[in-house]
């Protein structure tokens, strides 16, 4: 009976949104950290994020007019216009460029006596020269926890697509890794 209520009360809160505005901060304020994480694990930069993140926000007080459907719903719109957006900022922002020629030169220089890049770091790079897509799946089943089910709601897709994009954008961040000498972490990445 309670998830009926909630059910209720979280379609009501949706409808309430749209014409008042204790609504729609209360629905703000419900998904405004999980969009933000979500950011960060995308684009690695707290900064960065927090702007791609008002954006995100700026985009859904332009169009929640025409949203339909419950708060979960809401939820899976949400990620799709983070993702959009995200994607936006990596293709127009010389940072993939510049991380892309990080990433090369760390891997040329590995064995020099600077100081070798962290696993992380070269996680980071890794996943920044898999395409939007791969990413984009990987951040939401690893980062953001989300079932294969889920992701294939957000990017409106097969499940059975998504879990086969899945597999190769894992094999491909296997293989980055292996090459950048990181074979433990390579082959502790599994679905």
């Amino acid at each position: 009976m309670s998830s009926a209520n909630e059910c209720l009360e979280n379609n009501e809160l949706i409808i309430q949104a749209k014409t008042s505005y204790d609504a729609f901060a209360l629905l703000y304020r419900r998904n405004y950290d999980v969009i933000f994480k979500y950011c960060v694990h995308r684009l690695f930069d707290r900064h960065t994020a927090e702007d791609v993140t008002s954006q995100v926000f700026l985009k859904v007080v332009e169009k929640f007019h025409s949203f339909e459907g419950n708060e979960r719903q809401f939820r899976n719109w949400l990620y799709k216009i983070v993702t959009n957006a995200v994607n936006e900022h990596l293709r127009k922002s010389a940072r993939r460029k510049t991380a892309l020629k990080i990433f090369r030169e760390q891997l040329k220089n590995r064995n020099s006596t600077f100081e070798k890049p962290t696993k992380l770091a070269i996680l980071k790079q890794a996943i920044l020269t898999l395409k939007p897509r791969y990413q984009t799946i990987i951040t939401l089943r690893f980062f953001e926890n989300l079932k294969l089910t889920e992701i294939a709601e957000v990017l409106e897709s097969n499940p059975g697509t998504v879990r086969s994009q899945l597999s190769r954008a894992l094999k491909r961040l296997r293989k980055k890794l292996a090459v950048a000498g990181l074979n433990d972490l390579a082959g502790g990445i599994k679905k």
